[in-house]
């Protein structure tokens, strides 16, 4: 980042430190400086065009440059540009868009808790239900259970939820009582012989052994992406949350579903709750809540689970939570302007529609000599390369592999994300069936321009 913010020759000299990044590769590489944007593609400060292949971290849902949205925080600056919602105080536009959330969510949410990201959002759930099973006498129930490559953001607990090694190591994570139990990832962890529905079986069978190691008056708690965004893009198996919510509900273990990624539209529901058929205490938003225009994320959670908190804060006098920037006025007024959008573009049908342009466009790869594995549904999806597609075998983490296919991705004018080996495709929501095609046009010739370094790297181990 240029902080002296003209001089482009500066950059090799200051860096802010950036998120997600392996800084000693960082400070020798000079940083992307993006510039602008305008529907699917943003632009450095070379003036290069870039389609955003990721709607930039899986959120800019609409696109950039939509000027709607844009006038929506503006003139919600210019009439109330802040107030707080402590105390019973509150405001027309937060409370537009919390009754304008609970008319378009699943059935079962009942209220909702505005934040201001996903982290935030989860570390909240976090606290109310250690303090609704306060309420409800049981001090002892309060272990929570996640899953190993899920992702639930960076703050201290949601960190910990997060079932990523490198969110742990050296930072003294997990914090006790968060466990971790399997990743459903059926084609990497599944046996020889083994179904998906036989699969879902065992993950299913050992969530309710770790709950009864544990002691299910112990246990409060599980959390899961519908899909495992930051993971890898993880489906899940067939009958998966329909064996699993089973065991939660026999130990009587709340479920925060976290929709972070996976809401509005983005599975080709509303919400993926809806597409799996889940029944959450609890669910997380954020994203593309406001298509990121502005920050903003919200609880929302079920009657059975606010009664319980109600009850307690009339005991303690008071629910000693909250954020100043809670529902700021401004970013309600972008996301509530951003669901109306959802709406009268009807992007529900728009999705329909292309859909099958991304995943069957996706899956004409699954043939490539480095694709093991092509997954998705709905506008997101993952590629997975890898060293043997017959035995499913990985590439050595040191080789960089998936690292490089981005970068040159990047080179051929498309930004993706590797997370290991896998590539991610989040397309914003607005993109167009020409551009689905451009955008896997792009990245065909990056996953040829590693095959070709993969190519080589063996040529140069014989000789």
């Amino acid at each position: 980042m240029d902080t002296a913010g003209n001089s482009a020759a500066s950059r090799d000299k200051a860096y802010l430190m950036h998120p997600m990044t392996n800084l000693k590769r960082h400070l020798e590489i000079e940083p992307t400086v993006v510039t602008g944007g305008k529907g699917i593609y943003v632009y450095d400060d070379t003036g290069r065009e870039y389609i955003e292949g990721l709607a930039g971290l899986w959120c800019t849902s609409l696109g950039f440059g939509e000027e709607r949205l844009v006038e929506a925080a503006a003139r919600q600056m210019r009439q109330l540009p802040y107030y707080h919602q402590f105390r019973g105080m509150g405001h027309h536009v937060g409370i537009d868009l919390a009754e304008k959330l609970l008319s378009i969510a699943p059935a079962g949410m009942s209220k909702v808790f505005f934040a201001n990201s996903g982290s935030e959002a989860n570390d909240t759930i976090l606290k109310l239900i250690w303090y609704y099973n306060n309420a409800l006498g049981r001090p002892q129930k309060k272990k929570v259970i996640a899953r190993i490559k899920g992702y639930h953001g960076t703050t201290l607990a949601a960190a910990s939820l997060s079932g990523l090694p490198h969110m742990h190591k050296a930072f003294d994570l997990p914090m006790p009582g968060i466990l971790h139990t399997d990743c459903p990832h059926y084609y990497r962890f599944g046996k020889d012989g083994e179904s998906e529905e036989e699969f879902a079986t065992r993950m299913a069978d050992n969530l309710e052994k770790m709950i009864l190691e544990e002691g299910p008056d112990t246990v409060a708690a599980f959390f899961a992406e519908p899909i495992m965004g930051a993971g890898g893009v993880i489906t899940p198996p067939k009958t998966y949350f329909e064996k699993v919510q089973a065991v939660l509900k026999k130990y009587d273990v709340l479920f925060v579903a976290d929709e972070v990624i996976c809401g509005f539209g983005r599975t080709g529901k509303m919400f993926a709750t809806e597409t799996y058929d889940l029944k959450p205490d609890f669910m997380t938003v954020a994203k593309a809540l406001s298509s990121a225009y502005l920050p903003i994320s919200g609880v929302m959670m079920s009657q059975e689970v606010f009664d319980g908190i109600s009850k307690q804060s009339g005991e303690v006098g008071v629910l000693g939570h909250g954020f100043t920037y809670s529902g700021h006025p401004a970013a309600a007024a972008v996301a509530l302007e951003t669901l109306k959008i959802y709406e009268e573009r009807d992007i529900l049908g728009h999705i329909a529609s292309i859909s099958g342009r991304l995943q069957d466009g996706m899956r004409k790869f699954a043939g490539h000599p480095l694709v093991g594995e092509v997954r998705g549904i709905g506008l997101i999806g993952a590629i997975e390369l890898v060293k043997d597609k017959a035995t499913h075998e990985s590439f050595d983490p040191k080789d960089g592999i998936g690292a490089f296919c981005q970068d040159r991705a990047q080179e051929h004018g498309l930004i993706t994300r590797g997370m290991g080996d896998s590539l991610a495709f989040c397309p914003p929501l607005i993109i167009t069936a020409a551009e689905i095609d451009e955008m896997l046009s792009r990245f065909g010739k990056a996953l040829d321009d590693t095959a070709a370094m993969v190519d080589q790297k063996k040529l140069a181990k014989v000789a």
